[in-house]
């Protein structure tokens, strides 16, 4: 028998599955409920005793999970498991990275020391990081990040005739670059103000002598959809086609998704958060890194 497990935290039965294969390791799901009170209820059933686990978890809407998460990786340290390492296609809380106003919660100092605490590793698809430059500035432990890039570029080229790349903002301009560059294709930046958590404001350069392209919206993640949103108006009112969106991290709150749908061609994702416009997989890549 292999001495490495991989352990699915429900909802991520199909990537814990994926890279157990990969692996030429076991796969295993943990028993989750919930008592009457709301008090979580973990057990692992399978034999752990001196073997590696991956505990595979991807992290979107975290504060439901984050309690089980721990319960289970502790469990796996008593139960014998020689390392317990967290696989987190998606890491939550990477966005409060700096105390904007007095008295603010840097949430990503404290969730970073807190899954350091639990786990011997972290491996991740690429964080959305602002003003820190790579994971080891928060974690205590050893951090693995993994690049989506070159599987958007791949998924564009395969479905879109001449594409244009379009970064929503100069965060994505690196981002947009390499899709482009990638998909053998040219690329653009617009340029967005933040009012607030759900309103922004985009201004986009004149487009013009792009006509002949396919408009392809770029980004890490989607999750109020309202820079993707008046990104698609700013194209739109110079005259082009519905876009396509892609991103890697498909979060859409509340109706963002079902508004993108209306307003662009097709919405694809990769899968570090089941959605509905999954159509790009990192298992594996998160294989060959693990």
């Amino acid at each position: 028998m292999s001495g490495r497990v991989f352990l699915a935290m429900p909802g991520n039965e199909r990537m814990s599955t994926t890279l157990a294969e990969r692996s030429g390791a076991e796969s295993e799901t943990i028993e989750m409920r919930r008592f009457p009170d709301r008090e979580a209820y973990v057990r692992i059933a399978g034999d752990v005793k001196a073997k590696s686990v991956d505990l595979v978890c991807t992290l979107a809407n975290p504060d439901p999970q984050l309690l089980s998460l721990i319960f289970a990786a502790e469990t796996l340290r008593e139960l014998g498991a020689t390392s317990v390492n967290l696989i987190a296609p998606y890491l939550a809380y990477m966005r409060q990275d700096a105390r904007f106003k007095s008295g603010e919660a840097v949430s990503s100092l404290h969730f970073a020391k807190m899954l350091s605490q639990h786990f011997d590793s972290l491996t991740t698809v690429d964080p959305h990081l602002h003003r820190r430059r790579d994971l080891t500035e928060i974690f205590s432990i050893p951090t693995r990040i993994v690049h989506a890039a070159p599987l958007l570029a791949d998924w564009i080229a395969a479905h879109v005739a001449s594409p244009l790349i379009v970064g929503p903002d100069t965060e994505s301009e690196q981002w947009a670059a390499e899709i482009a560059a990638t998909a053998n294709a040219p690329h653009v930046v617009m340029q967005k103000v933040r009012r607030g958590d759900r309103e922004v404001r985009i201004r986009a350069p004149d487009l013009g002598q792009w006509r002949a392209f396919t408009p392809v919206l770029v980004d890490d993640l989607v999750s109020s959809g309202g820079t993707m949103i008046e990104a698609v108006g700013e194209i739109s009112r110079q005259g082009f086609t519905k876009p396509y969106c892609v991103v890697v991290h498909p979060l859409f709150a509340e109706a963002s998704y079902a508004t993108l749908q209306t307003l662009t061609a097709r919405v694809a994702s990769a899968d570090t958060v089941m959605h509905p416009s999954n159509e790009i997989t990192v298992a594996g890549l998160l294989a060959v890194a693990t």
